[in-house]
């Protein structure tokens, strides 16, 4: 666990009502920066992530490294008495993350505005599908769908087979970054701008966040017509690059993505002689040459064992890494040293392993304050001890099944 509360986000007040990964995760790493982020679940219910799996033991595990550094309070804030309380609380919020489809919050009577009435400096971080306008707004969505919808699923796998949506839900860990860097974003321009501070909403589809890093797709079609078609690699961009097999049977991967790169790799393999050939002295000439260029780094790279191969091109400054597995990345003294791997505490598993906290700052680095909570763990703490509500009233609330 980490030590001390010194992270650049502390004193952020972050309100979650959102669930699964996406805007979940978002706020999982403004907490690992400093921010206290108060969860708002269902009572009985909950976040559904915490019943996806993988499980142990009947226990989610991904609920320990998603979940960290949160509270959560049991509130249902479709009813009235939860609405008020909503509102109370929003009222000492800096930011509001929310992943309900597009007029959800709407139909209950917690739009924007009517949120700002309780606190205008709110920042509003609003992720759903596809957005919150379109013709598409009120889809229900999810990452791996969505990722077919942002046209990354098209390009992956072989062309000879059909496309391959990634294996875990990559839009939606993309997406959370992206929901933290709104979040700043718009706090930054709140704090530092002229006048009265006022908040802002912020909105996007999960498709969006694939989409945006698609840039040579769309520069490539709209100016040569070109659909780019499903490849293993990184096929036209640069050569040579891709999945290459060493002499002991391990994998690894290089890409030289400039010429200066390729020239290294050449003078690793005492081929400097390519450097002459017009063939293969600059990448566009190797792309074009592309197979004769990968066979001859293939039939060099199988003469070298996985580790003679690392020390040479390490030596030259070539670009390689292994394929790592996870229990590759468990041993690996690189992940050790840069603390990539830590425990959290866990009422019933004991401890579980976590990625670690990234990035890293120097002078408030961020911890792991406290692992993921229970069900409801902290509704008593914030709203008996920061709202002030009576133990009286609790249980009233309770019994009304409203927290």
């Amino acid at each position: 666990m980490g030590k001390g509360n010194f992270g650049p986000l502390t004193g952020v007040d972050v309100l979650d009502i959102s669930t699964m990964i996406a805007a979940p995760y978002g706020a999982t790493l403004l907490a690992d920066l400093g921010a206290n982020v108060t969860k708002i679940e269902l009572p009985n219910k909950g976040d559904t992530l915490r019943t996806v799996g993988p499980w142990k033991n009947g226990e989610s595990l991904r609920w320990p490294g998603l979940a960290r550094n949160k509270k959560s309070i049991t509130l249902d804030i479709r009813s009235e008495d939860g609405k008020e309380i909503f509102k109370k609380l929003i009222g000492q919020t800096d930011i509001l993350i929310e992943n309900f489809r597009p007029g959800t919050l709407e139909k209950w009577g917690l739009d924007y505005e009517t949120l700002k009435e309780e606190n205008p400096q709110l920042i509003m971080v609003r992720i759903s599908g596809y957005g919150q306008t379109g013709p598409y707004s009120a889809k229900a969505g999810f990452g791996t769908p969505g990722t077919a919808f942002s046209g990354h699923t098209y390009i992956q796998g072989y062309p000879d087979r059909p496309p391959v949506s990634p294996s875990y839900s990559l839009l939606d860990y993309i997406t959370g970054v992206y929901t933290a860097f709104a979040a700043v974003s718009a706090l930054y321009h709140r704090d530092t701008m002229d006048g009265e501070p006022i908040g802002q909403m912020v909105e996007m589809g999960l498709y969006e966040s694939l989409f945006r890093m698609l840039e040579f797709l769309i520069a490539e079609y709209d100016q040569s017509g070109k659909v780019r078609e499903r490849s293993p690699g990184l096929a036209g961009h640069s050569s040579p690059a891709g999945t290459y097999e060493t002499k002991d049977g391990k994998f690894v991967v290089l890409v030289c993505s400039t010429d200066p790169t390729f020239e290294r790799l050449a003078e690793a393999m005492e081929r400097t002689d390519m450097l002459q050939d017009e063939r293969y002295s600059a990448n566009a000439a190797r792309l074009k040459n592309d197979h004769e260029v990968q066979k001859i780094v293939m039939d060099w790279i199988e003469q070298h064992t996985l580790q003679e191969l690392q020390e040479k091109l390490d030596a030259f400054g070539v670009p390689v890494s292994p394929i790592l597995s996870i229990a590759d990345i468990f041993e690996d003294p690189h992940y050790k040293a840069r603390e990539n791997i830590v425990e959290v505490e866990h009422p019933r598993l004991g401890t579980v392993k976590v990625p670690g906290i990234v990035p890293k700052f120097s002078d408030t680095p961020g911890a792991i304050r406290h692992r993921a909570p229970e069900l409801g763990e902290h509704t008593e703490e914030i709203l008996g001890g920061q709202l002030g509500l009576s133990q009286e009233e609790l249980v009233s609330l309770k019994e009304k099944g409203v927290i």
